[in-house]
């Protein structure tokens, strides 16, 4: 016989609270998502305008974190796992923004503000720290990348990623 689904007075506040969980999960995974296409997108454009750079190559440079050199030789599959990395750190920024958000108000009430400096921080901590701590070699030192970079990292990356953990924080 199945088992009857139980009601009652506490399960209304149960099921908002899953309902509140998985709105928020779905805004960490949203903002993961979408500054992560942002930023892809920007150094697919940037290096094929730059120096014809194919996409592949670009998700292999992620990959080259974790494998180093031998990743531009591993063709689809290090391009793959250079891309699933890619995605990861960035959803990975989105979790700590929403966790910080928690603690920290302000993150919400002045998220375009907050996200342009969330923004700046995590290109250092990408760039003087996770970067050099990696199998990866140096990035370039073009100095339209890394000023575009800065940007982007503000403008395509730690405002969305504020705005959208915004609109999901608390929503119900």
């Amino acid at each position: 016989m199945p088992h009857a689904i139980e009601e009652g007075p506490g399960t209304r506040g149960r099921s908002k609270d899953r309902a509140l969980r998985r709105s928020q999960a779905a805004g960490i995974l949203t903002g993961g998502v979408v500054a992560g296409t942002l930023d892809i997108t920007y150094a697919c454009v940037f290096w094929a305008l730059k120096a014809g750079v194919p996409p592949r190559r670009i998700f292999q440079s992620v990959a080259a974190g974790l494998l180093g050199p031998a990743s531009f030789e591993g063709g689809v599959a290090t391009a793959a796992l250079g891309l699933l990395l890619h995605f990861f750190i960035a959803t990975t920024m989105s979790l700590v923004y929403f966790v910080a958000a928690g603690r920290f108000p302000v993150l919400l009430r002045r998220a375009f503000l907050c996200g342009t400096i969330y923004g700046l921080l995590l290109y250092a901590v990408m760039n003087y720290i996770v970067v050099p701590l990696s199998a990866a070699s140096a990035g370039p030192r073009d100095p339209l990348w890394i000023g575009l970079s800065v940007l982007v990292h503000m403008f395509l990356i730690g405002v969305p990623i504020a705005v959208i953990i915004r609109s999901r924080h608390g929503a119900g």
